[in-house]
């Protein structure tokens, strides 16, 4: 990707909550990653600058600097590392193995093959079709490249080591490595192995003598990765039907595929990815939106197929599907006001879902099971401005209150023999209220009426016969298409008892039943 110079766009020191929100991406996104390590790679206080830049391919790539190294570079809303970041972490990453003869080749831009792939004594890492990995040389761990596997480490075993083993995004000595130091890769020594294991196990070093046997994709070739989608499925006809939580292994997979789905349409593409590969959604962004412990995989679903699975999409209106080249297809738009989301919550079911965010990506703390710790999606929906670097944690009443302050209020009615009627803001209550007019003459002014399914003119009609007082309905001041019924004199106790015993409202719905005038009184 960086084997050609790149246009730079634009360079900016990055600002405070978006320094928090990269912290938080990066132990998302390497898990093996600790806190501590974390905030070392992301310092609190330290220069950290954010470059915008096109790859030579047009690709739009965002690289993060500190110290005047590129430590971290993001492309399609993913993060990657440099070798820069590799020498200080070089177990970030799963590590294979090549000669130091490839590397010249790979800094040209070509992508390693599996004949150039050394197999160590204890065996090739353990990787999925789709995984982030470090290239080291013989004789030294520290990774000169990365780069995406091509097929799990099962099939490259099945197919003898031939074939592409990874796309490499970025190596050493490439353009993107030029605009840091350029400073050469550490010693790092191998790990040891236990004399036992190498004894039990023998291994052909053959390629040793013969480097002609490596063959080596060039960069102008395709540097597609198929995902598991397109992958050959060996276990086909023999899937269990074993039931998890009293649900068949299918249900929940296909649960699965439309949480990921609808997490990737809300979370992370926007209207500008548009159009974009189905294969780019299900592989930069689905997979990724899988909850930590599970595997989302297509051909255990009811739909085996991506593309079945987007036409279903289509049907339900969600996403629109084209053709755009022969036997590619690409989601050309989104109705991104779809009623998947909107949906009105009760209070409790509010706290569930909060509880289940939290436990589900370890946001309670350890220490004391009272706090939670606040991660950029929850800091972002709670926090004023100057919380952002002060608050990191808070207890759960705290967090849940502020959840349902921040939330829009909504209402429901249901009048008999009526459907639910649901409306947005806050329930108004009935308003009585006394006015003085000229000769000091008062009257009863009722307001709201109609959100209780109260009919103004029927009101003021029930009003005159109990009181034998004229009055009139007119539209509410300051209120849209709602009317005031107002009566001669003070007669919120005939109000009172229309509301209450006749309609049979609840009283703490009625506001202003405390003005009514006092036995005796007129």
């Amino acid at each position: 990707m960086f084997a050609k110079a790149f246009r730079v766009k634009s360079n900016t020191a990055i600002k405070g909550s978006d320094r928090r929100k990269l912290r938080a991406d990066v132990t998302a996104a390497f898990p093996t990653l600790g806190t501590d390590q974390a905030s070392e790679l992301i310092p609190g206080k330290e220069e950290l600058n954010v470059v915008k830049l096109y790859a030579h391919k047009g690709d739009a790539v965002t690289v993060y600097m500190s110290g005047g190294n590129p430590i971290l570079f993001e492309l399609e809303k993913n993060l990657y590392p440099t070798v820069y970041t590799l020498w200080s972490y070089p177990d970030l990453l799963p590590a294979f193995t090549t000669w130091p003869l490839v590397l010249d080749k790979l800094v040209g831009g070509a992508d390693l093959m599996l004949p150039g792939v050394v197999v160590p004594p204890t065996g090739l890492p353990e990787v999925q079709q789709g995984d982030l990995c470090a290239i080291a040389l013989v004789g030294n761990r520290a990774p000169v490249a990365i780069g995406v596997a091509a097929m799990s480490t099962a099939q490259m075993l099945a197919s003898g080591l031939k074939g592409k083993g990874f796309s490499v995004l970025h190596t050493y000595q490439d353009h993107l490595w030029k605009s840091g130091d350029k400073s050469s890769p550490p010693a790092i020594a191998p790990l040891a192995v236990n004399p036992t294991d190498s004894n039990e196990e023998k291994v052909d070093l053959s390629l040793q003598g013969n480097l002609s046997c490596l063959t080596l994709e060039g960069e102008e070739e395709n540097r597609k990765v198929h995902h598991p989608e397109a992958s050959e499925d060996t276990s086909s006809g023999a899937q269990s039907q074993d039931c998890v939580d009293g649900k068949p292994l299918q249900e929940q997979m296909d649960e699965l595929l439309h949480q990921c789905f609808l997490h990737a349409l809300k979370s992370r593409v926007k209207k500008a990815d548009l159009p974009l590969l189905t294969s780019t959604l299900l592989g930069s962004h689905m997979f990724s939106c899988c909850p930590k412990g599970q595997q989302l995989d297509i051909k255990k679903s009811s739909y085996k197929k991506l593309s079945k699975f987007l036409q279903h999409m289509q049907q339900e209106q969600i996403v629109q599907i084209k053709e755009l080249s022969k036997g590619v297809e690409s989601i050309v738009a989104v109705d991104w006001r779809h009623p998947r989301k909107g949906n009105a919550l009760e209070g409790s079911e509010v706290r569930r879902i909060i509880i289940d965010y939290a436990k589900k990506n370890n946001l309670v703390d350890a220490d004391n099971r009272n706090l939670v710790k606040l991660d950029p999606i929850l800091c972002d929906c709670i926090l004023e401005k100057n919380e952002q670097h002060v608050v990191m944690k808070l207890p759960w009443d705290c967090l849940l209150t502020r959840c349902l302050q921040n939330m829009q209020p909504a209402y429901q009615v249901t009048f008999p023999g009526q459907e639910p009627i649901l409306k947005k803001g806050k329930l108004c209550p009935i308003d009585i209220t006394l006015a003085q007019k000229a000769c000091n003459k008062k009257v009863t002014v009722v307001r709201n009426l109609e959100t209780y399914g109260l009919d103004p003119c029927s009101v003021a009609a029930a009003l005159q016969l109990r009181c034998q007082a004229s009055t009139i309905v007119s539209p509410a001041p300051g209120a849209k298409d709602s009317l005031q019924v107002q009566i001669q004199g003070n007669q919120i106790h005939h109000l009172g008892q229309l509301l209450l015993e006749e309609y049979r409202l609840p009283g703490k719905y009625i506001q202003g039943l405390e003005k009514a005038p006092k036995p005796g009184k007129k």
